[in-house]
């Protein structure tokens, strides 16, 4: 079974003792075997899920964190406690662990055997608190996990483990990530700075900057015949303006579009980078501000981030790594305007022209128009309207002490009317529990402008990405109100600064 995560794996892992004997220690390595198995088996699951063998002592769970953390397709460890497993025992190998732990309260039957239960029964069937146990250390020592209760063969549960998976990969995806700056942020913008030593500590992305004319003259150096095969990819795809096909007036214009797009792609793969960011006060000799490039390398995965916006390149980044497989998609947002109709109030969400094209399954189309910033040439551009759809708008901002990651739950809707005259892509949604309360509890937060809009991922994704970064997170949904979020805020403020210590 190919998994959407290809050949990144989660590690299966049982907490036994010797107390019970080789004939229980056996049925336990079958029967979470057997669990290790469907969860592989799952389609909510997209990862390989890989059974290890029965961890018994101190020595052997501590050389299994130690694996796990070496082993670069390991992306997280589930555990489960089938019988009782002394949690001291533990203690070495959880304080050595490095990667997301899931804890698995589960246990091999549905149903109770009531009429035939006996003690040999109960000495091979001791999860019930056996894993209360691993939840008390667990706890004690401030290990960071999700915890999961239910039987391993529910569809619920084994979406929580999915979701769980996604969120360990895109840890694992900034854990890696290299992150390229073309020139600065945007002037005078605040929200757009931050501190990028504390993200590499924070997050383990590397973020550094590239003067804009070194990708300029990466577009220069790309060759005719590579214009042209993609050129006729997008006549392919996209329904492309006339004056922009062969023979218009205006060829020209996204024939260096797609010398972008094939510089871009070349510079990024020979820093390593899977993310980056542009700015239009500062495109060098470039002749476009890049457009239909950006939009294109999103779709294909790439994190991006406009004006220098790094914070928010990183979370497209990660949720491109957690959506991978999954309908919809993910791109850079901006909120930009509102319908403030009673009742029917809507955020129109837009940037000047990266939106990612995985946000719809409709045939874009391929234009040109001006752009009254930057002060270059007009910039070919895909425009669409996503999908109507739920969805998760998260921003991250840099509050000098921390990061915090703000979510806002929305429903991405048709727009009311036609909107022939913007030339741009956009969304339309109605954010949660509504407009009034979702923007004013946002900019209590101090969540930042730019965002990532996700419509393949729920929010839990987000909330178990930033347990296991250990870094802020407030949830704006139906169940906020603006009392009870303002006094969240207050708390978590108190929080963070005391559970960072002196």
């Amino acid at each position: 079974m190919t998994k959407p995560f290809g050949e990144q794996e989660i590690w299966f892992c049982t907490g036994s003792q010797d107390l019970y004997g080789e004939d229980t220690l056996r049925q336990v390595a079958e029967q979470s075997r057997a669990i290790a198995d469907q969860l592989d088996a799952s389609t909510h699951v997209p990862a390989r899920v890989v059974w290890k063998p029965v961890l018994k002592d101190r020595e052997a769970i501590h050389r299994l964190a130690l694996e796990a953390n070496a082993d670069p397709r390991c992306i997280g460890v589930v555990a489960w406690m089938h019988t009782f497993s002394p949690a001291k025992m533990w203690i070495a190998g959880l304080g050595a662990l490095d990667v997301p732990l899931l804890h698995l309260h589960t246990q091999a039957d549905v149903e109770l055997p009531w009429s035939t239960i006996d003690m040999d029964f109960m000495n091979l069937n001791q999860a019930a608190h056996g894993d209360r146990e691993f939840g008390y250390i667990q706890s004690r020592m401030g290990v960071r996990r999700t915890i999961v209760a239910g039987h391993f063969s529910h569809e619920p549960v084994q979406r929580r483990v999915g979701t769980w998976v996604r969120a360990a990969a895109g840890w694992a995806a900034t854990r890696d990530l290299r992150l390229v700056r073309f020139g600065d942020n945007m002037r005078n913008v605040a929200v757009t700075e931050g501190d990028k030593t504390e993200a590499e500590i924070r997050f383990g992305v590397s973020v550094n900057t590239w003067g804009v004319n070194d990708l300029a003259a990466a577009v220069d150096q790309v060759a005719d015949t590579e214009v042209d095969a993609l050129v006729a990819e997008y006549e392919d795809l996209y329904d492309v303006a006339p004056e922009l096909r062969r023979g218009g007036g205006r060829h020209a214009s996204l024939r260096h579009g797609a010398a972008q797009e094939l510089a871009l792609l070349a510079f990024l793969e020979s820093v390593g980078a899977s993310a980056f960011t542009t700015t239009f006060e500062d495109l060098g000799a470039l002749r476009q501000l890049p457009g239909l490039a950006v939009q294109r390398l999103m779709a294909a995965g790439y994190g991006f981030g406009a004006e220098g916006d790094w914070k928010t390149a990183i979370l497209v980044r990660a949720a491109k790594v957690m959506g991978e497989g999954l309908p919809g998609g993910a791109s850079l947002m901006e909120d930009y305007t509102y319908d403030l109709t009673p009742g029917k109030e809507l955020i129109l969400g837009a940037h000047m022209l990266e939106i990612c094209p995985s946000l719809t399954t409709a045939r874009p189309s391929l234009q040109i128009h001006p752009l009254s910033i930057g002060d270059r040439e007009d910039p070919v551009r895909l425009v669409f309207s996503a999908d109507p759809g739920e969805g998760v708008v998260v921003a991250m901002s840099d509050l000098r002490d921390r990061f915090r990651l703000t979510a806002n739950v929305v429903d991405v809707v048709e727009p009311v009317q036609d909107l022939p005259r913007l030339p741009v892509a956009h969304a339309v949604w109605r954010p949660r529990p509504d407009l009034a309360t979702s923007a004013e509890s946002w900019m209590l937060a101090g969540a930042a402008h730019h965002t990532v809009l996700s419509t393949q991922l729920p929010v839990e994704a987000f909330e178990i990405f930033a347990d296991i970064a250990g870094t802020e997170l407030l949830v704006i949904d139906e169940e906020t109100t603006a009392r009870g979020f303002a006094r969240e805020v207050r708390w978590n403020q108190a929080y963070h600064r005391l559970a960072q210590g002196m």
